[in-house]
């Protein structure tokens, strides 16, 4: 999506005290959400006393803000028809009612309100509910094709807990739950925006018609996000490490110009494998361990692996009580004692199990899971334990995992295509109880678009080279015979060497390789490093990195180090995003990271791309559009204009303190648009909405001072252009249906109060 705002000049304030955030002017912006993007430097607060400083709150809605129509279709290109993982649906004719929804006592899980929900409409759908088939969100709402027999009421619904994992006997429940009419859902407003006479689509109706099409598949599935999985749609595949994939479906309702559309497209995810948990072990650290006690490191590994897991007894016959593991053991099973009255008389782990329950422990020089209350924590031997099914892995997989998984979704469009319509098939939303209450119909074919296959643009490159100019061939090209069109200069470099099995002599080799291939390439480059070839070990990252930086300082006298090539392993961890935020944070210095197996195995193509990536990094450019350098170019070309690109990544999963990270990105040359500089900046937990896009705060000697991420690019390309935009396009990536509105109206009202409060800041320079 994009908006486009045209920034206008006020009186002169005073700008932002030093320290505000950096603007990396060498760096080129890259979609990089699988891991840390190479260019963008961290954005620092202001240096003033964080106590005083303040953001911008939300903005006042307003009621002329629509989108832009579309002013037509297009004529470029070869027309063709293609077919759209899109399944039309017919609206229903029907009233759709919201009711509040109010459970007390109050639940936190989706899964336990489901449940609560499910008896209610057993009990009562024949009685009170007059025989209606309600959809739930799971949380506050409920919805019904045509109203109940009643505006408010309250039930009764006992239910026996979930096993919860800590050891606590399940117990039945009493829950009241007060069900209250909230509103009706106006379709009538879909239809017209459908129709194209209406310019919003109505979210709400939407949202309802969505939840009901997601209901059933809540019950069958595994539900992750918009996606739903099971081992039943295709065969899991091991991923190693007691990992395997399931296969899955992603669903989404969707207003489009031929009416509501149902989204389906195939989905894979890492989940836990249910073994045994002594063979989740051996998978874990690639031996068997029967016959001998776990080393401490060892024990650490497991423990980090299995803590948070859902665990079942296997040694009670038909008991299959659920725990959730809190911990190892330090010591193995058969040192474990624990008191078994007040007068603290003792008993072993071994002999309880043979006593309570008639099972002797084998591998009792194993040590026992933790499980339940951490201050009372509860010993399991490992053998008598199974991993519970469906639980996801939510930890960050390593490079195995990683080409395992994508082996696994890699799938030509054929193949793709009858997967998706035999899961459209096996849903059966034409026997799906809630989408017949409803009346929503789901073709079940797939639906033809009419596309354009456009035509690929010319590339400018240097006059230097035999080709200058260049017309892409199915979306591929090679450097053969070319030089970029602007070379960088590494003057000063040096290389870091954090692989054990590459050898000093094979890293200079492919130093010096590489550093030919970016002099061929266009660039001036210093075929000697500053110093010899360093090699540390990966878990000394953070002094190698300092050690090598302050030498090179120090024989430079004063001169800067410009460039640090890193020679990774093939499975690094966490070594690369080390190596980012310590040169990007602490140094201030730019990096190139190479892999062992490339380094081994030179090929002309791998230099050729890495070294496109340190021209880039050095403040060079590859190329640019031929269109761009003619003035060809709609909505660039004809008045400066300058490119914002702007997403915020989450973290995963499971981690509850880690901030958000928002970064933005901004066109630093005109008419070509080719060079970009980046900002990022930390931001609350989850949050979507860019915080410092526009700022204020309060500085003790200048009072109010306004700055932001928007602010500082608007002066750097009025420093690298020598022009003042009159344009600003902008284009926001991750923002979701349900969240579109309210960060279109935040972002963009902060984007207008920089161009209000800053954007005479364009004449200073």
């Amino acid at each position: 999506q994009s908006s486009v705002a045209q920034p206008k000049a006020e009186a002169p304030q005073q700008p932002p005290p030093d320290g505000g955030k950096r603007c990396a002017g060498k760096r080129r912006g890259g979609r990089g959400r699988a891991r840390p993007a190479e260019g963008p430097r961290p954005a620092p607060g202001p240096a003033v006393e964080p106590a005083t400083r303040a953001v911008i709150g939300p903005p006042v809605p307003s009621k002329g803000l629509s989108f832009c129509r579309r002013p037509g279709f297009g004529t470029v290109g070869a027309r063709c028809v293609v077919k759209a993982n899109h399944f039309l649906a017919e609206i229903p004719d029907k009233d759709l009612t919201q009711y509040d929804v109010k459970i007390t006592p109050e639940v936190t899980s989706r899964c336990v309100n489901r449940a609560i929900i499910a008896e209610l409409v057993r009990l009562y759908r024949e009685s009170d509910l007059g025989m209606r088939l309600p959809a739930y969100d799971g949380r506050k709402s409920l919805y019904t094709a045509g109203a109940l027999p009643f505006d408010a009421r309250e039930f009764v619904v006992r239910l026996t807990d979930e096993d919860s994992g800590t050891g606590v006997p399940p117990r039945e429940r009493e829950y009241r739950v007060v069900i209250k009419f909230a509103a009706r859902a106006d379709l009538h407003h879909l239809r017209q925006f459908i129709a194209g006479r209406q310019a919003d689509a109505p979210q709400e109706a939407v949202q309802v018609l969505d939840i009901v099409l997601r209901e059933l598949a809540s019950q069958r599935y595994v539900a992750i996000g918009r996606s739903f999985y099971s081992p039943d749609i295709r065969r899991p595949q091991r991923l190693g490490d007691g990992l395997q994939s399931w296969c899955g479906f992603y669903q989404s309702l969707r207003p489009t110009q031929m009416g509501l559309s149902l989204n389906i497209d195939m989905s894979s995810t890492a989940f836990i494998e249910a073994l045994p948990v002594i063979d989740f072990v051996a998978q874990i650290l690639g031996k068997d361990v029967m016959s001998r006690p776990l080393s401490d490191a060892n024990r650490i590994k497991i423990k980090k692996a299995l803590r948070g897991v859902k665990v079942e007894v296997t040694h009670r016959e038909n008991v299959r009580r659920k725990y959730r593991i809190s911990g190892v053991t330090a010591q193995p099973t058969h040192e474990l004692i624990f008191p078994i009255d007040d007068q603290m008389n003792m008993k072993s782990v071994v002999e309880y199990f043979k006593e309570m329950y008639g099972f002797t422990i084998q591998q009792s020089h194993l040590p026992c899971l933790m499980v339940g209350n951490q201050k009372k924590a509860n010993y399991l031997p490992m053998e008598a334990c199974k991993i519970v099914e469906g639980q996801r892995y939510t930890k960050r997989l390593n490079e195995k995992q990683i080409t395992s998984l994508l082996k696994v979704t890699c799938q030509r469009p054929r193949e793709k295509e009858m997967d998706i319509l035999q899961t459209v098939h096996q849903n059966g939303y034409d026997q799906d109880p809630y989408a017949k209450e409803f009346g929503i119909n789901i073709s079940e074919k797939l639906t033809s678009v009419e596309a354009r296959v456009l035509p690929a643009p010319w590339l400018k490159y240097h006059d230097a080279g035999k080709e200058k100019e260049c017309l892409p061939q199915v979306g591929q090209w090679n450097m053969v015979n070319k030089k970029v069109i602007n070379g960088g200069k590494v003057s000063h470099w040096a290389c870091i060497n954090f692989s054990r099995s590459v050898q000093e002599t094979t890293a200079r080799g492919f130093c010096q390789e590489l550093a030919q291939m970016c002099q061929i390439s266009g660039m001036e480059f210093n075929s000697e490093p500053v110093l010899p070839i360093y090699s540390a070990r990966p878990d000394q990252v953070a002094k190698a990195l300092k050690h090598v930086y302050n030498v090179a300082l120090h024989k430079l006298k004063g001169k800067e180090l410009e460039l640090l090539l890193a020679i990774l392993p093939d499975n690094n961890g966490a070594l690369y995003g080390d190596i980012k935020r310590i040169c990007e944070t602490d140094l201030g210095l730019i990096s190139q990271c190479c892999l062992t197996k490339h380094v081994f195995k030179i090929s002309k193509q791998y230099l050729a791309n890495v070294s496109l990536k340190i021209n880039v990094k050095m403040g060079g450019r590859n190329t640019v559009l031929v269109d761009a350098l003619s003035w060809r170019i709609p909505l660039v070309s004809d008045i400066p204009t300058i490119i914002f690109g702007a997403d915020v990544t989450h973290p995963e999963t499971g981690e509850d303190s880690s901030p958000s990270i928002a970064a933005v990105v901004a066109s630093q040359d005109w008419p070509e648009v080719t060079k970009y500089a980046g900002l990022v900046c930390a931001q609350a937990h989850r949050q979507e909405l860019i915080q410092d896009l526009y700022k204020t705060w309060h500085d003790p000697q200048r009072g109010t001072v306004t700055g932001g991420m928007v602010r500082e690019l608007l002066i750097s390309f009025r420093k690298a252009t020598g022009q003042k935009p009159q344009r600003i396009i902008f284009y926001r990536d991750g923002v979701s249906e349900g969240q579109f509105y309210q960060v279109l109206l935040y972002e963009l009202d902060a984007i207008r109060k920089v161009g209000c409060t800053s954007y005479f800041l364009m004449y200073m320079f």
